[in-house]
């Protein structure tokens, strides 16, 4: 379905035009009329699906056509809940893509940074509040917030909240808002306790299902490099020659997998910036925004990137290591082909992930096109690398234990 058959107001269809949006993904031809109906909604959906524009423009086109008298003072009519800051900030610039035209104001409110900047755009007027739990929570105790005016709540990536142990906190926020609203809850997956919150929540929702796991990835070309471990720099450096690879997230396992890496291609000369959960908000904001800026050509990550970054025309997706969960790999892989542009997914796989590489495999329901790699091969599968023992140094002996000569004997 192409977005002008969505029954759109004239400035959205304009702005989703600027956009060079023309087809409706799945999730948004389906969840945008019966939000315009004004019915709760329950999305199952992965990320990559253009589930953040399904929620923003019902949203922005009830806001806006609502009696210009009750726009003014601006009040928080509208509450989006993220599990974490960079999808918080990600749905915000979403939001402010699509409002250009409709002249509405929204705002992101996260932990990790300083509150005054926040604090000040709510107090100029908001009409959209982004925000994650606890930086909610904590300006609601001083004060400093008001949700009466709530009209319509999302809970996004509902899954995610309660793998975080956020949900406690999204009981306690839904007291302060409204039970007369519009409630639209996105979640990935399901699991019981979700269900029970859906129960709680939303009443009588339209529920949209989304969610196979081999579906983010149809649009992705999918290739995997057996490799030694120890070579895995050498075979992305080799690899990022091709200029084909015109950007690429890379993600590894660990935090100091994320700065080892980081410091070794910006010693090839290939311009990286790391982003990982002890890096301070201010620092991944900024790495985030020179990697968006083409200042940087590959950012590292650690899964924590994995949901809600979005970066127009990524090329390119390289898991480095593999994921310790499978559904992180459609996560990973899932931040390229957005929009329903084309990407490039790559893995490298050594002997000691030859075990997660099933369980990926059989997630997403194939398996994944294996590249000869005439660089840097692993030998074999079945067996572990062996490391080649290096002889013993020989230290001179001390002057107490060195054997007395003969001659010495003698005297």
């Amino acid at each position: 379905m192409k977005f002008n058959e969505l029954q759109l107001i004239e400035p959205l269809q304009k702005a989703v035009a600027h956009l060079n949006y023309e087809e409706a993904s799945p999730i948004q031809s389906q969840a945008i009329p019966p939000l315009l109906e004004g019915k709760d909604l329950l999305g199952c959906a992965k990320t990559g699906t253009g589930k953040t524009a399904a929620f923003a423009l019902p949203i922005l086109q009830k806001l806006y056509l609502r009696e210009e008298a009750d726009k003014y003072p601006r009040t928080i009519k509208a509450l989006i809940l993220a599990p974490t800051r960079e999808l918080a900030i990600q749905i915000n610039e979403t939001f402010s893509s699509l409002n250009p035209y409709v002249n509405l104001k929204s705002a992101a409110i996260y932990g990790g940074v300083r509150q005054g900047q926040q604090v000040t755009a709510i107090e100029r007027g908001i009409d959209v509040l982004i925000a994650t739990p606890g930086r909610l929570w904590d300006l609601h105790e001083q004060g400093l917030l008001d949700l009466h005016h709530v009209e319509y709540f999302v809970l996004d990536e509902a899954d995610r909240m309660l793998d975080m142990g956020f949900i406690c906190d999204i009981r306690k926020i839904m007291k302060l808002i409204p039970s007369k609203r519009q409630t639209m809850l996105f979640s990935a997956t399901l699991p019981d306790e979700i269900q029970h919150l859906v129960n709680e929540i939303l009443h009588d929702p339209v529920r949209i299902m989304i969610s196979s796991g081999h579906m983010t990835v149809e649009k992705i070309q999918q290739s995997l490099y057996y490799v030694d471990k120890l070579n895995k720099t050498k075979l992305l450096i080799r690899l990022l020659d091709d200029p084909r690879i015109y950007n690429a997230i890379v993600f590894v396992r660990t935090k100091r997998n994320a700065d080892t890496l980081c410091k070794k291609l910006n010693k090839a000369k290939i311009t990286a910036e790391a982003i990982h959960g002890d890096k301070s908000q201010n620092s991944r904001v900024r790495a985030l925004q020179n990697f968006k800026d083409n200042k940087a050509r590959i950012l590292v990550a650690t899964d924590i990137a994995a949901r809600g970054i979005d970066i127009d025309d990524l090329t390119h997706v390289i898991n480095f290591d593999l994921p310790e969960q499978a559904e992180n790999y459609v996560h990973r892989i899932g931040r390229t082909a957005r929009a329903g542009a084309s990407g490039e997914a790559i893995t490298f796989c050594c002997y000691q992930e030859k075990d997660l590489l099933k369980e990926v495999e059989r997630f997403i329901h194939q398996s994944i096109p294996v590249v000869e790699n005439p660089y840097y091969p692993m030998e074999d599968l079945s067996q572990p690398v062996k490391k080649e023992k290096k002889a013993p140094k020989k230290t001179p002996a001390s002057p107490r234990n060195r054997r007395p000569s003969k001659s010495s004997k003698r005297r």
